[in-house]
């Protein structure tokens, strides 16, 4: 009778074994990569961004977790465990977040090139009084006296090299007015948006 493992009867004895279905080691170490990064992509991500994205609570609790810790060795082990959790997730779900992070970078562009005028704009304040009288005159509600202040103390660190308080500042005023006007809020969003500033 003939030996099936010398093949006489035309198949080879490991022909039918599952294994070679399986993905080798070295795949299943670049998937288990590739799940670490978008957990990391996550984590630098701004929180309300991390908020919106489609993902089970534990996945994102551990992130904004991992986000809100400063000590080294507690932030390696937070990133260890997000990526122990992306690695739980299925291929439809992994999927849903990496096309939202795609999203974001279309966003991103109009983002940095919104904030590419607004420095523009800072610099033309500090070079020019002109600037000021024009942003005046589009906004007459901001406070010129102190807006006169801060333009002098942004160029006086300039000059002697401090630390930019007042040129930082004064970016989150242009930042600030180049937020769009949300049409007719209600009296809890003004509130909310108000904050500490109102002072209510």
């Amino acid at each position: 009778m003939p030996n099936a493992n010398r093949g006489a009867v035309g198949f080879r004895s490991d022909e039918f074994e599952p294994e070679y279905d399986r993905p080798s080691k070295s795949e299943l170490k670049r998937q288990s990569n590739e799940l670490q990064k978008l957990g990391e992509t996550l984590i630098e991500a701004p929180r309300d961004r991390v908020k919106r994205v489609p993902m089970p609570d534990e996945v994102k609790d551990a992130i904004l977790m991992a986000q809100t810790i400063s000590n080294h060795e507690g932030r390696r082990r937070q990133l260890q465990f997000v990526g122990k959790l992306m690695r739980t997730l299925d291929e439809e779900e992994v999927a849903v977040i990496q096309r939202t992070i795609e999203s974001w970078k279309g966003t991103s562009k109009a983002e940095a090139a919104a904030l590419h005028a607004l420095e523009r704009r800072r610099e033309k304040l500090l070079a020019d009084d002109k600037a000021l009288t024009q942003l005046l005159e589009e906004h007459p509600q901001l406070d010129v006296q102190h807006l006169r202040t801060l333009i002098r103390n942004a160029r006086k660190e300039q000059a002697e090299n401090k630390p930019p308080k007042a040129y930082r500042e004064i970016f989150q005023i242009l930042k600030d007015l180049a937020k769009p006007v949300k049409a007719a809020p209600s009296e809890d969003e003004e509130g909310e948006d108000a904050g500490d500033e109102s002072g209510e």
